[in-house]
């Protein structure tokens, strides 16, 4: 399932279960991100190159814009997060139980605790769970 929220100038898609609730968009615009109030985007609520730049920084990419020009990184990188799960970033092609797919997203956060209900991608449970990594 994917939600579109529009400005005059952005177009913000939101994919529920690619999030990790990491808190980053709230934590940054919380006048934009506001996870009590529906519906939770409200992109009246802040600049553009704002609310750009905090779904830029968006970890598991459930936040992503529409028609992102970034340049599409030439390596692969791998980011395994302190007691969290192990962000990809890059070309990814994932083969999970002999079904492979080419992601079109340029990152994703896999799970590392092993509780996720949406293995093989991280849902949060870890912090729920308090999980830490050895």
């Amino acid at each position: 399932m994917k939600k579109t929220y529009t400005n005059e100038n952005v177009t913000v898609i939101w994919e529920p279960e690619k999030c990790i609730h990491s808190e980053k968009c709230f934590k940054s615009l919380p006048r934009v991100f506001n996870p009590k109030r529906k519906p939770w985007v409200d992109l009246t609520q802040s600049t553009s190159e704002k609310i750009i730049e905090t779904v830029r920084n968006c970890p598991s990419q459930a936040l992503s814009l529409k028609e992102d020009k970034k340049e599409e990184a030439a390596m692969t990188e791998i980011q395994v997060l302190k007691n969290g799960p192990v962000l990809v970033k890059g070309k990814i092609s994932l083969d999970c139980d002999g079904k492979k797919e080419v992601l079109e997203q340029n990152q994703i956060a896999l799970c590392r605790c092993g509780a996720s209900n949406n293995k093989p991608y991280c849902d949060g449970t870890h912090a729920k769970i308090n999980f830490e990594a050895p």
